[in-house]
């Protein structure tokens, strides 16, 4: 159907109020953003090279990293260039394709961090069994069943916000074409669209969430059964850590999508977007990688054969 909005292109405003910080924020976000890339690269890089790595941790987190190169991608590149210009412009079709691919990489994220939950669990709680039941079969599917998933889930909320009518204005208070800025700005009754991306945040978020805790949950548990007190000290350790990032990506993603606030300043919004678009995707090879000291051998060992 042809599309019969009157905007045909919008203005994203991004933090135009910090406008004597837009040199030091570009400066910081330019460096996180090289980070990231380099980071996630790494991980995939050293894990399909290295066999000691072809265990399902692994495969799992080079889907994630592969995946957050692209998430981070679809944000952070607009926002250094909107840093750059004041008020960067974006096509109505560029805007509804950003939507799709932040949302379809989002919800692919949250899986995965369900899915890397479940193996730690199995891995933790029944080691003897670990081999036979997290399989390389059972790992390929849950990683398709992942990405497949993320891939539907984003159609429906882009779909159904390009067909809003937008007569003006058309700037958008954010540094990226977001849902919820979106629907304020549309003049045609958003009341259906509102309720439809609820019900569907709410399914893929909280799902996600609870059943990654839930993980957690049976790995502490079972932790504070080990008998040797460097043995738990290590594994808290390492599960807070995990937990720690999988609690700030989904927080910040349940107070946006599930239960928002219409009493937060936009600023603070743009504040929150950024721990879930720009900080999570730096944590995660940081947290689940370069803290390995498995990992950190197989980067040695494959600089050496790139150098030798």
């Amino acid at each position: 159907p042809q599309n019969t909005s009157t905007v045909t292109n919008f203005r994203l405003l991004g933090f135009q109020n910090l406008l004597e910080w837009q040199t030091l924020l570009f400066v910081i976000f330019l460096l996180i953003y090289c980070l990231t890339i380099t980071g996630n690269v790494v991980i995939v890089t050293v894990v399909s090279q290295d066999q000691r790595l072809h265990s399902p941790m692994y495969m799992f987190l080079q889907h994630l990293s592969f995946l957050e190169v692209w998430y981070t991608s679809t944000t952070v590149p607009l926002l250094l260039a909107n840093l750059l210009s004041w008020g960067q412009a974006i096509s109505f079709s560029a805007c509804m394709a950003q939507l799709y691919f932040f949302v379809f990489l989002g919800a692919t994220e949250c899986f995965l961090l369900a899915v890397m939950a479940y193996d730690r669990y199995l891995a933790i709680c029944s080691p003897l069994r670990y081999p036979f039941l997290m399989h390389h079969e059972l790992c390929t599917r849950l990683v398709a069943v992942s990405w497949w998933t993320g891939i539907s889930t984003g159609f429906l909320p882009s779909l159904m916000i390009s067909r809003l009518d937008f007569c003006g204005p058309n700037e958008i208070n954010h540094f990226f074409c977001d849902l919820v800025p979106l629907m304020r700005l549309s003049c045609s009754s958003v009341y259906i669209t509102e309720v439809t991306i609820f019900i569907l945040s709410t399914a893929v978020l909280c799902i996600c969430f609870f059943l990654t805790l839930g993980s957690y949950v049976f790995i502490v548990s079972s932790v504070l059964r080990i008998p040797s007190t460097s043995g738990r000290r290590k594994t808290f350790s390492t599960c807070g850590s995990h937990l720690a990032v999988v609690t700030i990506y989904y927080g910040t993603m349940i107070s946006m999508y599930v239960h928002p606030s219409p009493h937060l300043l936009p600023e603070v919004n743009k504040i929150i977007s950024v721990f879930y678009t720009v900080v999570t995707p730096l944590l995660n090879p940081l947290i689940y990688s370069l803290r390995n000291k498995d990992f950190k051998e197989a980067v040695r060992k494959v600089m050496r054969r790139k150098c030798g």
